[in-house]
Formats: C-alpha cells, structure tokens, sequence
C-alpha cells in the first residue's frame, strides 16, 4: 500500500489530557501514549493522532474540519458517548450513503460517529 499523500495523523485540543484519554478509551477503545503533561498521541487501531493541551475547542461551528468515526452499531456508540459523559451535538440523521450522529467530547470537540445502515 502507498502511503504518499494520505491522512498520517491528527491533533486536536484538551484542556484535561486525563479526561479526554478516559473518555476515548472507554467509548471506542483507543490507546495513549503520554508525553509530558502537555500532549499525549492515540492509536484507534488504524490511525494515530494526539492530542495537545489548549483551551481551545475544535467545532465545525468555528469552520474547523470534522472528524468522522466509523462504526457498525450506531445505537450503541451513540449510547456509549452519553454514558461517559459525551454530549451529543446532532441525533442520529441520514445522509446519502447511511446515518451518523454528531457528539461534543469532555473538551468540547465536535466529531462524528457514521454506520453505513
């Protein structure tokens, strides 16, 4: 597999790097890597990323890009993002291709959750 050119990794803000990891780990399994008290990179299994320490927030309200997750149990991600403490920032909707819905994480981030049925 080539991979010139592809999407490596991504960054998004937290203001509590413990919050964000607990939050991503228990609702979609990801792992952590910490480095120092200021970012800390995650494995989904496919693609890294990391998160860094700001008060920002990353929302398509702000024109940021969005982040899109795959599962094959949309009812269930969907229950998992509110049990540990997601908000859920646009219901289940269809759209051309399947259903997703939107969610905040603990810091604030938009990202999105799509199952093909």
């Amino acid at each position: 597999m080539n991979h010139d050119s592809v999407i490596d990794y991504v960054e998004l803000p937290a203001r509590d790097l413990a919050a964000i990891e607990d939050f991503y780990n228990t609702v979609f399994g990801w792992t952590f890597t910490d480095y120092g008290p200021d970012y800390c990179s995650f494995s989904d299994g496919r693609l890294a990323g990391g998160f860094y320490r700001a008060d920002a927030t990353s929302s398509t309200r702000q024109g940021a890009a969005l982040v899109v997750l795959y599962t094959e149990e949309l009812e269930d991600a969907h229950q998992r993002v509110q049990a540990a403490g997601g908000q859920i920032v646009r219901d289940i909707f269809g759209f051309p291709g399947g259903r997703r819905f939107h969610f905040a994480d603990p810091n604030g981030n938009e990202l999105a959750v799509w199952s093909p049925v």
